[in-house]
């Protein structure tokens, strides 16, 4: 083994976080730490100090942040990252010759040793350090080095020494004789803060329209943003808004021949009027859609666009480019399949293509021509069947020069190609929180995702349903279901969003048995919504948005823990902020049709509370306040009423007049 330099004694290992090696980032967002946890050590017993070292990609000089020893060799420090891009971080660590002599000095001095020598050691080192220190510092260290070598009062150079001032200023400018520096620079995507906290709300614009039977339009979308903007979502996710394919169109609940007035899927993209970078005709122009944009942001929204790679057999591409697809041995273009489902209407690209290249590029054109229009957050379309190297390479280049761009993964497949897209560079991911209903399956899955490896670059957004799913739970569990599954995505995931407003207005009508589809799908038809219905969940819906907004412990997936209560259909969980100002704790009714309860137990002293006293419990549902002692309280929900308590734990109560409550 070659030896750079064998003076180097200290050595650093077990980094975390670090993402295989550091080939892929970790992930934050803008205003978040980064705390760093490593092994530290050095042979003998020489005092070590170590820190992080930071900086914004391309932008100077390394930044030093110390970081403080934990136990058995493990270090810990932070260092904040303020704006969206990328930063790089690394560690060094080094012998401590001054910490060393300190420490030693300190043991000698209460042994009674004669330190004279010792003394004149720790001014030498003193002096050393004068060319690192500016200003009246270098002053101060001039005159402590002066004074610990006159003979004299011991007892008072020895307190000199030990000084705290003469530590801190040491401790700031330290002399790091051949320190070590870990061999890799690991780095950080930071995004704003909508990667990390947001709800998202997808619509189909063409249902939009005031009259059923007529085909809405992007105008009709935007009279719908108040509606949207009151129940306190931040993101309207729109599914294509592209023509649509004629040839081989699918009708209503997916039948195979379209009938005359038969829209066709949203997906299968492209016709004479254009391709990924047209409007629908019937939907409006360019320009509307860019006044839906501006519209959608006074209100306080953001418009995330779908980003399907994939085309009709009439898109432009087709004609212009049938080298982009895959040709069958009687000359006809291969179209989707998932065996046994097909889809005639799309055709896939070939991404083997020997004009693999130029097909990247205009991919790629793609998403520039709509950042163009205003568009910020792209949900992307089963990316899971796009070779992986292609969104490396695309997600990378687009936010090179646009880093508050977010892509949400729809990629419902296999867990290690999942993680291996968000490591690509996916801000966010679907999961599979759309068919975990039971106490073990909630509490295994979502403690991997919040307490392992994967946070550090997974973000999950959950959705309960979609245009595609529409799970056997909903299709059976009635309201109390479909509001259970709505404060679970709330409450588990920073992130997370409904397909309404079928969502809403609890559509549970599946095309048939056994099936996750829709009847009379709107992904094949235009449907009427009558969002002013009485049994809408609209204003459960705002409730609990509004509840995520006044609570920073649920605007982050860190800090997730379950908690034992002693029933099977019942969940407990907690999640705290940074600060652990804010506390909030979740008790939900898993079964749709039962009254349940249950002792909830929690641990009252990672939440700062005393065991002895007592302390509210908040139900922000319901508004109502509970008093409770100790850790182990009754919890009770009712089938008929809400399935779900959202407490803030409040740890001090003054007396006990001071609040309503019931037990």
């Amino acid at each position: 083994m070659e030896v750079e330099e064998g003076r180097s004694r200290v050595v650093i290992t077990n980094v975390k976080p670090e993402i295989e090696c550091g080939r892929y980032p970790v992930k934050r967002t803008a205003g978040e730490k980064v705390i760093v946890e490593a092994d530290i050590f050095a042979d003998g017993h020489d005092a070590v100090s170590a820190a992080v070292l930071y900086r914004k990609q391309g932008a100077g000089p390394w930044i030093e942040s110390p970081m403080e020893l934990l136990a058995n060799d493990r270090w810990r420090g932070q260092f904040p990252v303020s704006e969206s891009g990328v930063y790089e971080y690394c560690l060094e660590a080094w012998v401590d010759r001054f910490k060393s002599w300190r420490r030693d000095l300190q043991k000698k001095a209460a042994a009674g040793q004669d330190i004279q020598l010792d003394l004149l050691i720790g001014a030498g080192m003193i002096e050393e350090n004068l060319k690192r220190v500016p200003g009246a510092g270098a002053q101060s260290l001039k005159e402590w080095g002066r004074d610990l070598r006159q003979s004299g009062d011991v007892t008072r150079r020895i307190a000199l020494a030990l000084s705290e001032d003469l530590a801190g200023v040491m401790e700031r400018y330290p002399a790091k004789h051949f320190a070590s520096r870990y061999q890799r620079v690991l780095t950080v995507r930071v995004d704003r803060e909508r990667a990390r906290f947001s709800a998202w709300y997808e619509m189909f614009p063409r249902s939009c329209a005031p009259e059923a039977g007529r085909h809405g339009t992007l105008k009709n979308c935007e009279r719908r943003l108040p509606y949207v903007a009151s129940m306190g979502f931040d993101v309207l996710y729109l599914p294509p808004i592209h023509p649509i394919g004629r040839s081989f169109r699918k009708g209503k609940n997916n039948a195979v021949v379209a009938g005359p007035g038969d829209p066709g899927s949203p997906w299968a993209i492209g016709a004479e009027e254009g391709g990924h970078k047209a409007i629908h005709p019937q939907l409006g122009t360019l320009e509307d859609f860019r006044q839906l944009v501006r519209k959608a942001k006074e209100n306080g929204l953001e418009i995330a666009l779908d980003l399907a790679y994939q085309c009709s057999p009439d898109h432009p591409y087709v004609k212009e480019h049938p080298e982009w697809f895959r040709h069958r041995p009687d000359g006809t273009i291969q179209y989707a399949e998932n065996p046994p489902k097909k889809y005639q209407d799309i055709y896939p690209f070939d991404f083997e293509t020997d004009h693999w290249k130029e097909l990247w590029d205009e991919l790629k054109s793609i998403v520039l021509f709509w950042i163009e229009q205003g568009v910020r957050i792209f949900r992307v379309d089963n990316p899971h069947t796009k070779p992986l190297p292609f969104w490396g390479w695309l997600i990378q280049d687009i936010q090179r020069d646009w880093p508050d761009v977010i892509f949400l993964a729809e990629a419902f497949t296999r867990p290690k190609v999942m993680y291996q897209l968000a490591k690509l560079g996916f801000t966010q991911s679907y999961t599979y929180f759309t068919w975990r209903n039971t106490k073990p399956e909630i509490t295994e899955y979502f403690t991997d995702l919040a307490q392992t490896e994967v946070r550090e670059f997974f973000r999950p957004s959950l959705w309960p349903n979609t245009p595609d799913i529409l799970t056997e739970h909903l299709q059976f569990g009635g309201r109390q279901a479909f509001i259970t599954r709505l404060i679970l995505a709330a409450t588990l995931g920073a992130s997370y969003g409904i397909y309404g407003p079928a969502f809403e207005l609890i559509e549970n009508r599946a095309r048939e048995s056994r099936s996750e589809e829709y009847l009379d799908s709107e992904k094949y038809e235009i449907r009427s919504w009558d969002t002013g219905r009485p049994d809408s969940l609209r204003h459960v819906i705002t409730r609990v948005n509004q509840i995520r907004r006044e609570n920073p412990a649920l605007q982050s997936d860190a800090n997730l823990r379950f908690h034992t209560v002693g029933n099977e259909q019942m969940l407990c969980y907690s999640k705290h902020s940074e600060d652990g100002n804010d506390i909030v704790l979740v008790v939900v009714n898993l079964d749709p049709h039962h009254t349940q309860a249950g002792w909830v137990e929690i641990p009252l002293a990672d939440f700062g509370i005393s065991p002895e006293g007592s302390y509210q419990a908040h139900d922000a549902l319901s508004d109502v306040r509970y008093l409770w002692h100790g850790a182990r309280n009754y919890v009770e929900l009712k089938s008929q009423d809400l399935p779900a308590h959202i407490f803030r734990l409040r740890r001090r109560v003054r007396r006990e007049e001071d609040f309503d409550y019931y037990m």
